[in-house]
């Protein structure tokens, strides 16, 4: 089977969904490889490199896509700018994508999809479970979102991160409040507690109390009911829970330097966290980095694709964060789809079992119908 890794034509992405690496890997277990020409130039991949791995190099992008019995990218599919068509209609009838695809964003790609037979996968869907956990796009992309905030806070303030005693005196450190904790908050902490600032964090699961401590932070215990699902992920709670929440958080926010700001609620808009009047209580020149900004923000006052300043407080608002490190985001996304791949690889072919726990997690279109249910439902009423 021939599987092809085509260049990246959404906004702002960086990424590529293959590295030299897994291209031997996947040759090794029995699949024939080609990539796009110029697709990991901003990767920091050659296509000697590429090359030199054992794949093919396409000029022929139209081309490329109909001949492959696999396409896999990082974006799930997009208007190709330079064709003139939509890649949900450049992929061959009945063959298989495998992509990040959001799929309450993507309703018309999916459609497309379903009336042509293409089996995708979205990495979006990977079950959190032990076997997947080398699959999971989510985690390794999202751990590299929490550094990488970090580092655009602190280019943004106009102080330290860490406690400094010089001739001229004492520097205090800086303040950071981490609103979420699950990978991309864990990794915040981390990395704003090696720069040495002072680090509180807030999580309505009780259960990652342990993990933001041993981090070194201060956790921020506003008890809720209820707040964790039977997946691990966050559930969305009351208005009264989350008036109560804000409350809290205000206070904290009064005294802060930095906001890192990660809640994000599967299949909702992401919970409102700091109001505008919040914002208003910060300190002049504080800043917010609201990494849920995608998914309508933390932030009140956060601007899509922007850095704005509101009521003298600095708001990031960047939509891809991961594609700012894209190098080590493309490494690590390359072989979470090499691990995917190679797990569903039956005797060296690409095997579709409906009845395997990660097919039937992470497959949303198949043999001319949507398999996943909440989309399913969305395609229906759209």
């Amino acid at each position: 089977m021939h599987i092809f890794f085509p260049k990246e034509v959404a906004d702002l992405e960086q990424r590529v969904a293959v590295v030299p690496e897994t291209v031997k890997k996947l040759i090794a277990a029995g699949y024939t490889v080609s990539v796009e020409r110029g697709a990991g130039i901003q990767a920091g991949v050659s296509d000697e490199a590429f090359e030199k791995a054992g794949a093919g190099l396409e000029s022929d992008v139209a081309a490329a896509w109909q001949k492959a019995d696999i396409v896999a990218k990082v974006n799930g599919p997009q208007p190709h700018p330079e064709l003139g068509r939509h890649e949900a209609e450049l992929i061959k009838e009945g063959g298989i994508l495998i992509a990040s695809i959001i799929p309450s964003n993507e309703l018309d790609a999916l459609k497309t999809m379903v009336q042509r037979k293409v089996s995708s996968f979205s990495m979006t869907l990977i079950p959190r479970i032990t076997i997947a956990q080398k699959m999971d796009t989510l985690s390794s992309q999202a751990s590299i979102a929490g550094y990488k905030a970090v580092l655009m806070a602190a280019n943004q303030l106009g102080k330290y991160f860490p406690l400094l005693m010089t001739a001229a005196g004492t520097i205090t450190p800086s303040k950071v409040v981490v609103l979420g904790a699950g990978v991309a908050g864990l990794q915040a902490i981390a990395t704003a507690r090696r720069l040495g600032a002072n680090v509180e964090a807030f999580d309505i699961r009780a259960a990652v109390k342990e993990q933001v401590e041993s981090l070194g932070a201060k956790f921020i215990d506003i008890p809720v009911a209820d707040a964790e699902d039977a997946g691990g992920y966050a559930k969305e709670q009351s208005d009264a829970e989350q008036e109560r929440q804000r409350k809290e958080l205000a206070k904290r926010l009064s005294s802060a330097d930095v906001a890192i700001t990660t809640a994000l609620i599967p299949g909702r808009p992401a919970p409102l966290l700091i109001t505008e009047e919040m914002v208003k209580g910060m300190p002049l020149g504080s800043v917010i980095v609201d990494m849920a900004v995608s998914q309508g923000g933390n932030c009140a006052l956060s601007e899509p694709g922007q850095t704005v300043v509101k009521e003298g407080v600095t708001i990031i608002g960047e939509l891809n964060i991961p594609a700012t490190v894209p190098i080590h985001a493309s490494q690590l996304y390359a072989r979470n789809i090499l691990n995917l791949i190679t797990h569903l690889t039956v005797e060296k072919k690409f095997n579709i079992d409906l009845e395997e726990v990660i097919t039937d997690g992470a497959l949303l279109t198949h043999d001319g119908s949507c398999r996943h249910e909440q989309t399913r439902s969305l395609l229906e009423a759209s």
